[in-house]
């Protein structure tokens, strides 16, 4: 269990690097559109469909950090109040909860990837899919990571 632990973990630390990676590279497609706009007086038509898939891409990469490190879902001001069987029912649940919304995204994100990858993206050179494969691969991570602390549950935080 312990070297599943430690590959979970480097696979939520690349999560973050992709998230950090596509909020800055969505920045940078903001300062080109902005730039061609208003110096170039020529606005280029791929910018908003990526700077939306990059955030997409931010969003559920950085969700599923967000959940291997226990700062998601949860039931945080209850229990601060219940006793600890009823606290680590708890737990479990919001950790239920939190990997069933995955695997619902990740099912039907990859469903919508699927359906839309034959057609092309309105002005970008991409794949209409491709706005799909954050949403399929973010919530398939967010189901593991919520599965793994249901079954290896991580210390106890402050709000635990």
């Amino acid at each position: 269990m312990n070297s599943l632990n430690l590959i979970l973990g480097r696979v939520a630390r690349l999560a973050v690097s992709i998230a950090a990676t596509a909020i800055v590279s969505m920045a940078l497609v903001e300062v080109w559109q902005v730039f061609a706009r208003y110096v170039m007086n020529d606005s280029p038509s791929w910018t908003e469909p990526v700077a939306l898939l990059l955030m997409s891409t931010a969003m559920m990469f950085g969700a599923a950090a967000g959940v291997r490190s226990n700062r998601h879902f949860g039931f945080f001001l209850l229990l601060d109040y219940v006793s600890a069987g009823r606290r680590r029912a708890l737990v479990v649940i919001a950790r239920g909860i939190a990997a069933a919304v995955g695997l619902l995204l990740c099912v039907w994100g990859g469903r919508m990837l699927g359906d839309a990858w034959d057609f092309p993206m309105a002005g970008a050179p991409l794949p209409q899919g491709m706005v799909f494969a954050p949403v399929c691969i973010g919530g398939a991570l967010i189901a593991l990571f919520a599965l793994e602390q249901i079954v290896s549950p991580p210390p106890a935080q402050s709000g635990e």
